[in-house]
């Protein structure tokens, strides 16, 4: 028996016998069987790799305001992969929020900060890198932990409005007002924490209203800038428990500069108006501030931005009678997420001198008119005071031919 096998497009066609073909077939099936074989073997040979989550997961509050620190050990029986660079994914939340934080770590702990006023979840496994687990990663399970700061009093005792500024990146003060229907003796205290300090430190300067503490002064913050800032205002009262605020700042977010000085404003022609004010006093570098201007052609109001002190504007008409114009000054983006627009400049102003040209127009007819009557004037005296000359001299003629009479 035979068979034909097409080598092509050629039209030629080898003849084998049955079993060659055979042999063929075999060989096809033996190959399929141990691809499959190895597939099985790869699968069964990940499915038996598992590694343990980490041990001992826990939340610890330092005592900073809100910086707490996410420590944990090695998994159990990491020993049997003691060649295996192990990673631990972290991720972590204040409750309530949307989403996640994750970090890929190889150290036993973590820090960062969080907002107490609420509570704080998290959650960690072990990883294994494909190398030492045949090409595919292995993952733990997750092991979890919360941590939230005991609530006391009510929360109609926590302080309101909240408000801290960082005057010209070089004072910070913060003020609020006390929780409702608290009584005037309720006594608030404020602390705060940032890295560099050792530990939470009250403020040394509380700015009073009728006894009670609505805000502080705080001295010079030494390397505060570019760092989380912590702050918590707690109290007592003999009445009630009083439940304590936690707040986050960056302190370059909530800069608020002086204003610009020394402002110019001056017509170069009747379509062009160059306005240029100094850069604010202190501490905060040229390239960190952003200016906005106010400027103002009679009735008609416009405003812009410019990170440069000075700027020219073009005129709406070369016949304005009044050109007035204020600006402002905020950090800017290259320097900060966010800032405070400082108090307006001082207004300065310039005004049309058509009212001198209205004066000259009106007065120079009046002098030449005026300049005319005078002359006439003096003709008129001068030639009067020639006929009385002549009158004068004829009388004493005649008095002196009298004379000569007698």
């Amino acid at each position: 028996m035979y068979g034909k096998v097409s080598l092509g497009g050629s039209g030629y066609f080898k003849v084998l016998n049955l079993g060659e073909m055979a042999f063929v077939h075999l060989d096809v099936l033996c190959f399929y069987s141990l691809l499959i074989c190895t597939a099985f073997s790869s699968v069964s040979s990940n499915a038996e790799i598992k590694v343990n989550p980490p041990q001992d997961f826990e939340i610890v509050d330092p005592g900073y305001l809100g910086y707490l620190c996410l420590q944990w050990q090695p998994p159990l029986f990491l020993d049997k992969f003691e060649e295996c660079t192990v990673e631990y994914e972290l991720k972590y939340r204040n409750i309530d929020s949307e989403d996640w934080k994750t970090i890929i770590t190889k150290n036993l702990h973590y820090n960062d900060g969080f907002d107490l006023n609420k509570g704080v979840e998290a959650k960690i496994h072990t990883l294994l890198p494909p190398h030492c687990t045949n090409g595919s990663e292995v993952q733990s399970l997750w092991s979890e932990a919360t941590y939230w700061k005991s609530p006391q009093g009510s929360q109609e005792t926590k302080i309101q409005e909240m408000d801290c500024v960082y005057y010209n990146w070089e004072y910070l003060l913060c003020s609020w007002k006390p929780g409702l229907g608290v009584h005037f003796h309720t006594s608030y205290q404020l602390f705060y924490w940032y890295d560099g300090l050792d530990h939470a430190t009250q403020c040394p300067d509380y700015i009073k209203v009728d006894g009670q503490n609505i805000g502080c002064r705080f001295p010079h913050l030494e390397a505060s800038d570019y760092k989380d800032f912590y702050i918590c205002v707690n109290g007592s009262s003999d009445s009630y428990p009083i439940r304590p605020s936690y707040f986050i700042f960056q302190l370059q977010n909530i800069v608020k500069p002086l204003p610009p000085d020394y402002l110019s404003l001056t017509v170069k022609n009747s379509e062009e108006v160059n306005l240029k004010w100094s850069m604010p006093q202190g501490p905060i570098p040229a390239k960190c501030f952003i200016y906005e201007i106010e400027f103002t052609e009679d009735d008609t109001t416009w405003v812009t931005t410019t990170v440069e002190n000075e700027i020219r504007v073009a005129r709406i008409s070369n016949e304005s009678q009044q050109l007035c114009f204020l600006v402002r000054s905020k950090v800017n983006i290259y320097c900060s997420d966010d800032g405070i627009w400082s108090e307006w400049s001082d207004e300065q102003c310039w005004k049309d001198d058509i009212w001198k040209e209205t004066l000259v127009f009106f007065l120079t007819p009046f002098a030449f008119v005026s300049l005319f009557v005078l002359l006439v004037t003096c003709l008129l005296l001068y030639k009067q005071k020639a006929v009385l000359k002549t009158i004068f001299q004829r009388k004493q003629e005649v008095f002196s031919h009298q004379d000569t009479f007698c």
